[in-house]
């Protein structure tokens, strides 16, 4: 079919959209959800029916209403659910804030104090979100869109300048011009290992080979990240249309999403983006009349982390056990079904159209040198916002955590700057970020050089309260369990590395088991097949290099510093808390425990079986977990 005319459904759209007398838009991405935010959109809607307010829940010629919609993702994950009446943005909004937002902004143009966000930095609370830190110190251009437009209709995504560049690219550039324009803008692939992908495509250009693929990484495992489900959530046209793009660029008619089937709202989004990109003739048969034709299929992975390389991933499209394949072949070369084949991420994706629209040389301009444009990171941990950001590459670890998203916390929630002890980038492949590295620009690079990896992005903030050595252990029981199996460094390499680290944790470990660990991690990192293995012992080797004492502390004074690990955990009761109120002497399974009523208890350390039953049952914090 012929593909419809963009301008003049972005004409249509922007026409009726100035109509409008008020936008209500709730975010609708997975973090808000989990939070209530659909039930606060039923609520809305509920609630205007009731009142009799004009409500419209799309935009059409002709429409004089309120329009209410969902979002995607807008980052500030801590504070959801979000809602924005125009310009006013609130914070934490419940199904029976709703009537009150009614009445007041969209009604009366009032602003609730309740519900703007609180910056407990200055105690000022934030109207707009231009007046949010969180929002002010990052630089949105991937996430632009993301929150702003309704991610299930088209239309908005084309009346923002969605698929502009692609009929662009599609009639007036050549596959050659559009990989020198990719090379020239020094994109590199934001899945982790940041190979140029402007030479990715060159590569797969001049391969002969008539049918080619193009693929998108969608299956991203890593324990706290979630860019790339955030940005097929909120905004799946950009994914498609990066696609789009790719494929011209190296002669594909045909793509493949792989996306990991835990992510039922991307996948909905991304197969309704597609739906409504076939109805408009933009993806299909003679694309924008250029002759050019271009399909996407959408396939659920089954949840293996492994399927994340490349080669596991083709291996998968093509019903196979998806386990790496030695490389070359490169997929470019040969890749799915013997075929020349491109491979990129969503985050990488998402933001090709951007670097067309914005010029190669401007976005080369963002960023560092050798890592031009913006990254984005999902937040998580001892962090006063946890959710997703975006910063030029080059930002400091000190910038992001302490200026976008407001500091290390305490235990108990309390920003405190000085509790920052480490953090874990680059997911269970990175390695661990001091505070000597606080200054250290986040780039390829640079982390790098500092025996870590951006990787997909995940960004998991510690502080002084956590064990070092557990948080190894964590990670290494991941890739344990997420290894395909298939060579043997890998399989019976990351097992071993994990029962020397329950030694350590439970008590059994000596100056020998660390010196065997890290040789193990070694020998892992240099012979195993794919980057799974190769990377498996980063954890280790980088919480060796940095927190050496805390490994010390658990096999030769047999103490666990954080008191995180129970076998070397010590209990013991504060007389000066205790109220003799004797509830921990009935909860100890073993009567460790001793003391006349309304006196202070005494645990008997060598009965004490470190159950945790006192410090749980004590409502008067007396219970202390010491080293």
């Amino acid at each position: 079919m012929a593909t419809k005319d963009i301008e003049k459904i972005a004409k249509e759209f922007n026409d009726a959209y100035k109509a409008i007398k008020h936008r209500i838009v709730i975010c609708g991405g997975t973090g808000c959800i989990a939070g209530g935010s659909l039930d606060v959109y039923k609520a809305f809607q509920a609630e205007m029916e009731k009142r009799g307010v004009a409500c419209s829940v799309e935009v059409t010629k002709g429409c004089r209403e309120n329009y209410l919609s969902l979002s995607g993702c807008r980052g500030f994950c801590a504070q959801g659910p979000l809602v924005s009446v125009g310009d006013i943005f609130y914070t934490k909004v419940k199904v029976a804030d709703v009537p009150e937002i009614i009445e007041k902004t969209l009604l009366k143009g009032e602003v609730i104090d309740r519900l703007l966000y609180h910056n407990p930095a200055n105690n000022q609370k934030s109207k707009t979100v231009a007046d949010i830190p969180f929002y002010a110190k990052q630089q949105r251009i991937l996430l632009a869109d993301c929150g702003r437009i309704n991610p299930e209709d088209i239309n908005e995504y084309i009346a923002h300048g969605g698929y502009a560049q692609a009929k662009r690219i599609y009639l007036e550039m050549t596959p050659e011009q559009v990989c020198q324009e990719m090379i020239k803008s020094g994109l590199r692939g934001r899945g982790g290992g940041g190979f140029p992908t402007g030479k990715k495509w060159e590569f797969a250009r001049i391969e002969p080979e008539g049918k080619k693929y193009v693929i998108c990484n969608a299956d991203e495992g890593d324990p706290g990240a979630f860019m790339d489900r955030s940005v097929m959530e909120g905004n799946p046209n950009a994914v498609l249309e990066g696609m789009m793009i790719a494929a011209r660029a190296i002669g594909a008619d045909e793509g493949y999403i792989y996306v990991r089937m835990e992510y039922p709202l991307a996948i909905k989004r991304i197969r309704k983006a597609i739906e409504e990109a076939e109805a408009l003739g933009i993806l299909g048969e003679n694309i924008f009349g250029s002759g050019k034709n271009f399909k996407i299929n959408v396939m659920e992975g089954a949840g293996a982390f492994v399927c994340g390389e490349e080669t596991a991933l083709i291996a998968s499209v093509e019903g196979k056990r998806g386990m790496p394949k030695v490389k070359p072949p490169f997929p470019a070369h040969s890749g799915l079904f013997g075929k020349p084949t491109v491979i990129n991420n969503v985050e990488t994706l998402a933001t090709v159209a951007k670097v067309f629209e914005m010029g190669a040389e401007n976005f080369a301009k963002i960023g560092t040198p050798t890592s031009p444009g913006t990254k984005t990171f999902a937040v998580t941990g001892h962090i006063a916002n946890t959710g997703l950001v975006e910063v030029p590459m080059g930002t400091t670890l000190r910038q992001v955590i302490n200026d976008v998203a407001g500091g290390t916390t305490n235990s108990d929630g309390t920003v405190n700057p000085n509790a920052f002890k480490a953090a874990q980038i680059g997911g269970p492949s990175g390695g661990c970020l001091t505070k000597e590295h606080y200054d250290v620009p986040l780039d390829f690079d640079s982390l790098k050089s500092a025996g870590a990896m951006i990787g997909s992005g995940g960004l998991v903030v510690m502080n002084e309260h956590t064990c070092m050595v557990n948080v190894a252990r964590f990670f290494l029981e991941f890739t344990k369990r997420e290894s395909c199996g298939k060579c043997v460094p890998c399989r019976e390499g990351t097992d071993q590395m994990l029962s020397l680290l329950t030694d350590i944790c439970e008590g059994r470990g000596t100056l020998k088991t660390l010196e065997t660990l890290e040789d193990l991690a070694k020998a892992v990192q240099k012979s195993s097949l794919c980057a799974l293995g190769k990377t498996a012992p980063n954890p280790v080797l980088s919480t060796l290099k940095y927190f050496k004492d805390e490994y010390l502390a658990h096999v030769v004074e047999k103490r666990c510093p954080a008191g995180v690990c129970k076998a070397l955990a010590s209990y013991a009761i504060d007389p000066a808390k205790c109220k003799g109120c004797g509830m921990c002497k009935r909860a100890c399974p073993v009567q460790a425990i001793s003391g006349a009523v309304g006196k202070p208890h005494v645990i008997d350390p060598k009965k004490c079986i470190k159950c945790g039953s006192c410090k749980s049952t004590c409502k008067f914090g007396a219970v202390k977990v010491g080293a």
